[in-house]
């Protein structure tokens, strides 16, 4: 499987070199980096500092702190100097990416408490076109990232933000750095990446809106599947989540998730919510397999491990799955999972499990 993020990691820090560049006869340090506190060699030296952090995260395996050293330019490096060592950093993120297994994630504080290798890659995407705008508009130049970029930190880390017309005029407002029409400002952000909860042979990956429009349009949404694709059930939820991030109501945690299997890292199905718990404290769950790993209990631990975490969560009192009364293996993986029996209707069965 690609990695992917890389290449991203790269193109943004080009464009930074390239959009800084210009403007390396002037004092950073005398200019404030735009809405920012810090002046532009401070923000400069910050996305440096970013960048080879995320890398150490990724290559030191790191899982509950970040790795533990410090990180500063010498004294008289000049405004040339400070580019360097970005494109250096750059290229250490893009290479952790490049070599750090898919599956590995690494400690990052929000909101799950860590992160996969894409994520790091968006979060350093993120750092770069941010920061350099701030020192763009701090020394008062004029500049635009590739669209690209900006979507692909979108559709990563961004989940819950509505998609706007453009994304890097959508970036900007997603931080605090711009307005939308018929958006209200924002004052407070934060960036999330996608969930992921173990069971005892799987993990339950959250699915990002990029790997929900990939699998939705046939892909393989990063994955490597048994028997070599997605269900088609797996690629229809895959088309919700992204009707859901279009219209701004996707919320990761009550998303799909795919099915991994730990031993070989390969894909074994998908499980997720119909959408966030309604007023009642009810959720409704639904799941698929691939063929080729039905009957070996993956459904069934699975959906202990999504349904009992939605019980822990606030206000959730019941999760229910609708299953059609002629699927007698589905209908027997819930009981297995200890939902019992709430109703029928025009052939479908409805089973609850209550908190």
């Amino acid at each position: 499987m690609r990695a992917v993020g890389a290449e991203q990691v790269e193109e943004a820090v080009a464009y930074c070199v390239t959009a800084l560049g210009a403007v390396t006869d002037r004092n950073w340090e005398e200019v404030r980096a735009g809405r920012l506190e810090w002046s532009c060699r401070r923000t400069a030296e910050h996305i440096a500092s970013d960048l080879v952090a995320y890398a150490a995260q990724l290559a030191g395996r790191a899982q509950d702190a970040y790795v533990p050293f410090g990180f500063g330019l010498d004294e008289d490096t000049g405004n040339t100097g400070v580019l360097q060592v970005i494109t250096t950093t750059g290229a250490l993120l893009a290479a952790a990416v490049r070599t750090t297994p898919r599956p590995v994630r690494a400690f990052h504080p929000h909101p799950f408490g860590h992160a996969n290798r894409e994520g790091f890659a968006a979060m350093g995407v993120a750092e770069v076109l941010l920061h350099t705008h701030d020192i763009a508009e701090g020394l008062g130049i004029d500049h635009e990232p590739p669209a690209g970029l900006a979507s692909f930190v979108l559709t990563r880390i961004f989940p819950r933000v509505r998609p706007g017309r453009e994304p890097w005029p959508t970036l900007l407002w997603a931080t605090g750095r711009g307005d939308l029409p018929g958006r209200e400002p924002v004052t407070g952000w934060k960036w999330s990446n996608n969930p992921v909860l173990g069971a005892e042979r799987l993990s339950l990956e959250g699915v990002t809106p990029a790997t929900a429009a990939d699998l939705s349009l046939a892909g393989d949404g990063g994955y490597d599947w048994v028997g070599g694709a997605a269900a088609e059930g797996t690629r229809e939820g895959a088309g919700i989540t992204v009707k859901q991030y279009e219209e701004g109501a996707f919320h990761p945690e009550w998303g799909m998730y795919v099915l991994v299997r730990r031993e070989d890292d390969r894909a074994v199905g998908a499980m997720g919510f119909h959408g966030v718990p309604d007023a009642d404290g009810r959720v409704e769950i639904g799941y698929d397999l691939v063929p080729g790993a039905r009957g070996n209990g993956y459904a069934t631990e699975a959906l202990r491990t999504l349904s009992h975490w939605a019980l822990e969560q606030d206000g959730v009192r019941t999760v229910v799955a609708v299953v059609e009364r002629e699927n007698v293996p589905s209908r027997n993986v819930v009981a297995r999972a200890g939902f019992t029996r709430a109703g029928e209707d025009a052939g479908q069965i409805t089973y609850a499990l209550r908190g």
